[in-house]
């Protein structure tokens, strides 16, 4: 068996050396050693162009000895031929998620099989041009890093277009704890509209918009929203509660000092991210495009109605929250929360999510995890089933869950400086 496997060898680097590298020499060893790769480049429109491996994956791979030098095509060499979509791309925020994902300071604390081994934040937050510098040291357990983001929603090697238009395809992502906007969608009117459509149920006519059809219209891979993923914008509103709420929320975020209310570094992230709209010039224009996204099946009035009404809404839990983060650095002040190691300030940081510090579970704070999901969980559900227009999300979800936090971080802060007063440890008003 070892001469037959030499003598197999010797015939194939034969064909190599004699002949220009072809797609049938890929096809038939990958036929074996990975079948489903070949089905589905075999049923692409890449198979029917003629698009062939070496195309995308180089000519350097040869054997399977030298199986490494296959190069692992990023989006720059998608862009080589599809220029606009590529452009599009890297206007949105789906080109900015691996770099924000790198900037929150709880990510060098989790897992490493969780970030760049992608059965976590990396899962979906590999979706984000890299640089160079980016991709240096990117291997989990000896396997180079998958670095393109056009196969997550256009799934390698079939490269369908019809399936990255099917809504399915955003929920591996749009889904969950922080963001469940599939979980919205598929159950409000909308999408209850594009199932009875896809089942038959209504004629192919009848209007049933999906995540694409708003946030990607006629197949433009820019997609932004005027409020960003966080729910914060500047300059700060003209309502001077809202704005003071608001203030409350930037300085939980590290955005703004806690003590002198001014920018900090953070701000400069969030401005090369695009993380919020920071004029109100910026926030207007994103708003009016969905305005006339909506306005395609509804009344403009009607539209600006119901944005307004978002907008309200978020208001409210802007109130709900800011009492909340107060409470809590309350107890920051008066010496009873005590700053854990990572922190920058003496103040609670909802960007630690479930995380206080280094990762020691002992420096875990029950109230401040308390107020993360406040923040992450709730707050998000209430203003964005809004907007997805999904009433039951928007109350019991979101509204009645912030109502509930804030009453247990009420109570938590009351049985803390209780406890406090009764040890000796914390002398209110005092500060730490």
């Amino acid at each position: 068996m070892g001469f037959l496997r030499l003598v197999g060898t010797f015939v194939f680097f034969l064909v190599l050396v004699g002949s220009s590298f072809s797609a049938e020499v890929c096809i038939n060893c990958h036929r074996v050693k990975t079948p489903g790769i070949v089905k589905d480049w075999q049923t692409s429109e890449h198979a029917v162009n003629d698009v062939t491996c070496s195309v995308c994956h180089g000519s350097k791979h040869r054997s399977p000895r030298n199986a490494h030098l296959a190069r692992l095509p990023d989006e720059r060499v998608c862009g080589q031929c599809h220029e606009e979509q590529f452009e599009q791309f890297s206007r949105g925020k789906h080109s900015l998620g691996w770099k924000a994902m790198m900037a929150l300071p709880v990510t060098p604390l989790e897992p490493n099989e969780l970030i760049e081994g992608k059965r976590g934040c990396g899962g979906c937050h590999n979706m984000g041009i890299k640089t160079d510098e980016d991709l240096k040291g990117l291997r989990v357990q000896g396997y180079r890093y998958e670095v393109n983001s056009c196969d997550e929603c256009h799934t390698r090697h079939s490269f369908s277009e019809k399936e990255a238009l099917n809504p399915q395809a955003c929920q591996k992502c749009h889904m969950g704890y922080d963001h469940p906007q599939w979980e919205m969608w598929s159950s409000s009117k909308h999408g209850s509209r594009w199932m009875a459509k896809k089942m038959g149920d209504l004629p192919e006519a009848a209007q049933a918009p999906t995540c694409q059809d708003c946030h990607m219209p006629d197949g433009d891979h820019e997609n932004r929203t005027a409020w960003g993923f966080l729910g914060v914008r500047l300059p700060l509103p003209e309502d001077p509660q809202w704005a003071k709420d608001r203030v409350t929320i930037l300085k939980a975020l590290g955005v703004l000092d806690p003590e002198t209310g001014k920018p900090t570094e953070i701000l400069e992230a969030v401005k090369a991210l695009r993380l919020a709209r920071l004029t109100e010039e910026e926030w207007q224009k994103e708003k009016e495009r969905m305005v006339k996204t909506c306005s395609r099946c509804h009344s403009e009035g009607y539209v600006r109605q119901q944005l307004e009404m978002g907008d309200r809404m978020l208001k409210e839990a802007d109130r709900l929250m800011a009492e909340a983060i107060e409470i809590v650095a309350g107890l920051y002040r008066d010496g009873i929360l005590k700053k854990p190691e990572g922190y920058p300030f003496a103040y609670p940081n909802l960007l630690f999510f479930m995380r206080t510090g280094g990762g020691d579970i002992s420096e875990l704070s029950y109230i401040e995890q308390v107020l993360c999901q406040m923040f992450m969980k709730h707050r998000m559900r209430t203003y964005q089933a809004f907007f997805h227009i999904n009433p039951d999300y928007a109350y019991w979800y979101g509204w009645e869950m912030m109502v509930k936090d804030l009453g247990e971080i009420r109570h938590l802060a009351e049985v803390m400086r209780k406890e406090a007063r009764r040890s000796g440890d914390g002398q209110e008003g005092n500060g730490p």
